[in-house]
């Protein structure tokens, strides 16, 4: 597998890790997120994707291998763009809204300020 994208989170909106807990998903936004929604949001400093982001692929966050089982046809256009997903940790091979990344970790996720997430191709 290789890396096609690898960014670190600069900063964790107050209302972020209850998305984890509560909602089962995070959400990552560029350092231009809107103040709105921010507070929900892990800020990250890259949104350079060098290939596809598919099924099959990899998620890692902090050495958290999780699989991914479902891409919204926004995904890479809106992460390129915005530095923007929602990562859904349902492990949903069906999908859901059009700018969801859907993955199955293999243990729980905790991110903070200074975490990296990778992504690699299938």
């Amino acid at each position: 597998m290789t890396k096609i994208f690898e960014a670190t989170v600069l900063a964790v909106g107050p209302e972020a890790p209850g998305m984890i807990t509560d909602a089962n998903m995070l959400i990552l936004f560029g350092e231009e997120a809107p103040d709105d929604l921010a507070e929900y949001c892990y800020k990250i400093d890259n949104k350079n994707v060098t290939g596809p982001i598919q099924v099959g692929g990899r998620l890692v966050v902090d050495g958290v291998n999780c699989a991914i089982t479902a891409v919204g046809n926004v995904v890479e256009k809106n992460l390129q763009g915005l530095g923007h997903i929602t990562v859904s940790l349902d492990g949903s091979e069906q999908g859901s809204l059009p700018g969801t990344l859907h993955v199955a970790p293999q243990t729980e996720i905790k991110l903070k300020e200074g975490s990296v997430i990778q992504l690699f191709d299938s």
